[in-house]
């Protein structure tokens, strides 16, 4: 892959210099996963890091009742597996594939030796992580507000991320249909609640799925703005 095509896709490498992303990407290779494929199972060494070159994928743990809850859902420019290389200890989670994915592999240790000589990147790394720890908190903190108002913030926060927005028109994004146990898991409701309220949120016009393109079109400032309301219902 071009490192002009990579950096336009992963915006984390801008900083970088051109011979730094050369020499980590001349070492990587690409795989293509199909839907419900595991690309990293818990407990496993961390030996790579992960980037979406296209297509979905969901972040799980597996739970003692050999049932698993979804922890994120991340897609294309985006990447994982980047804890278990900075505290070299085994993977906490699993990462399978929701949907066909491209994902470009860059080894463990050609990934350290680029951070170390690129403090640009590591600064910009540092901050990406600190992204997620803020994603991981306004989680904790809308677990007593009402499933209405959590579940759009899930909305808002993939549209926001990963929604490509309609032409001519700020208010519409895009993003791939996620399954309703999955919006369910990331929202802290149960699946039931979470398919009620998608079907008024249809009925109102702040969400469309567009069955054909397996996609779902997002009403973004009205979905922002039941997730700053407190008390909110549909």
């Amino acid at each position: 892959m071009e490192t002009e095509d990579f950096s336009k896709l992963f915006p984390l490498f801008d900083a970088s210099s051109a011979d730094a992303l050369s020499s980590m990407l001349s070492v990587a290779w690409q795989n293509e996963y199909p839907a419900g494929r595991a690309i990293l199972i818990e407990d496993a060494w961390g030996n790579a890091l992960y980037f979406i070159l296209d297509g979905w994928v969901k972040v799980r743990r597996l739970l003692a009742n050999n049932e698993d809850t979804t922890l994120a859902i991340l897609g294309p420019g985006d990447f994982f597996g980047e804890m278990a290389i900075l505290d070299q200890s085994p993977r906490s989670t699993d990462v399978v594939a929701l949907t066909q994915a491209h994902v470009l592999s860059v080894p463990a240790q050609k990934f350290t030796q680029v951070l170390m000589k690129e403090p640009q990147l590591h600064y910009r790394m540092l901050q990406l992580m600190a992204q997620r720890l803020r994603q991981t908190n306004t989680r904790l903190e809308t677990q007593h507000q009402p499933a209405a108002v959590k579940l759009a913030h899930v909305l808002v926060n993939l549209g926001q991320r990963y929604g490509k927005r309609q032409e001519g028109s700020s208010a519409a994004a895009t993003i791939l249909n996620i399954p309703i146990g999955d919006l369910a898991d990331l929202s802290s409701i149960n699946t039931d609640d979470a398919t009620k309220l998608m079907a008024k949120l249809s009925e109102k016009g702040w969400v469309k799925v567009d069955a054909a393109h397996h996609a779902l079109l997002l009403n973004m400032p009205q979905l922002e703005q039941l997730a700053h309301q407190t008390g909110a219902s549909t």
